[in-house]
């Protein structure tokens, strides 16, 4: 049986209206886990309207919520240097119980960084850092100490204490780059995560090179959870957007997250809810 996410874009709303969201979401078991995202701009004009910061959210979330596993989807590897981002998702596991999944991405949007005087640079040099990035922070969160000397980043005899609260917390990794990031997250991922595929043949062909990647470094592919961004518009019928998952999970999803889009309100995801049960 597939499984449910909501996931709510901390832009055009108020903390109000999210944090009323998540509180309805928590108490209706259809939805597994809850998510954010981690960008400085809305991704949806206009582009100068407010968008809330998502790791501050999360932590004021995780005490608002007692079930619900939650975590951002994704954040961006250039936002941070990684021993932060590792000592961030350690203290939030803490806070929230061991319920937090740690979302990583490359880096994409070049508005906002270049706004903000962030280095995002060539697609070569995000997925040779992103790959550094991502063997710091699992190690960081798995080993008592740490020491790693890269192009990007350089720890040495590092700790992370306190651990998570989870034995192993889970890394996310987003996106659809064939060569790199599937490559990436066949080494490391606990979860996989492709955003608003159109049909469920667009996600079989991603997957099917994610489990060559995995067969080429001998990794069981089923270890890896595999989720799909789908859109949750304002006039979407739900019973319409219950039989579009149906189909991704027919496929071998087994995850979808519904992305809000338009009114912030528990209202509607309390009419998904009953539509997918």
């Amino acid at each position: 049986m597939g499984r449910h996410a909501i996931k709510t874009p901390p832009h055009h709303a108020t903390w109000a209206e999210f944090l009323a969201v998540w509180r309805a979401a928590d108490e209706i078991d259809v939805f597994e886990s809850a998510w954010n995202w981690d960008h400085f701009y809305p991704l949806a004009p206009p582009y100068d309207g407010p968008n809330l910061e998502g790791w501050t959210m999360l932590a004021a979330l995780a005490q608002a919520t007692t079930r619900l596993r939650l975590g951002a989807m994704v954040n961006g590897m250039h936002h941070r240097h990684p021993a932060v981002t590792a000592n961030m998702a350690a203290t939030l596991d803490i806070i929230s119980g061991g319920r937090v999944e740690l979302g990583m991405g490359a880096g994409w949007n070049e508005m906002e960084s270049s706004a903000y005087g962030i280095e995002l640079g060539s697609l070569k040099q995000r997925f040779d850092r992103f790959d550094e990035g991502i063997a710091i922070i699992r190690s960081l969160l798995d080993q008592r100490v740490t020491s790693f000397e890269g192009e990007y980043f350089t720890v040495t005899d590092a700790w992370c204490e306190p651990k998570p609260v989870q034995a192993k917390l889970p890394l996310v990794i987003g996106g659809k780059g064939r060569t790199r990031t599937l490559r990436t997250a066949a080494r490391f991922a606990d979860q996989w995560d492709m955003t608003f595929p159109s049909q469920p043949a667009d996600w079989i062909e991603l997957d099917r090179v994610l489990r060559d990647h995995c067969a080429a470094i001998g990794r069981d592919h089923a270890e890896i959870t595999r989720s799909v961004h789908l859109a949750f518009p304002d006039d979407a019928d739900p019973a319409t957007l219950a039989d579009r998952a149906a189909g991704f999970f027919d496929a071998g999803v087994d995850v979808v997250v519904w992305s809000m889009q338009g009114a912030v309100d528990p209202r509607r995801i309390e009419s998904l809810a009953a539509a997918l049960t």
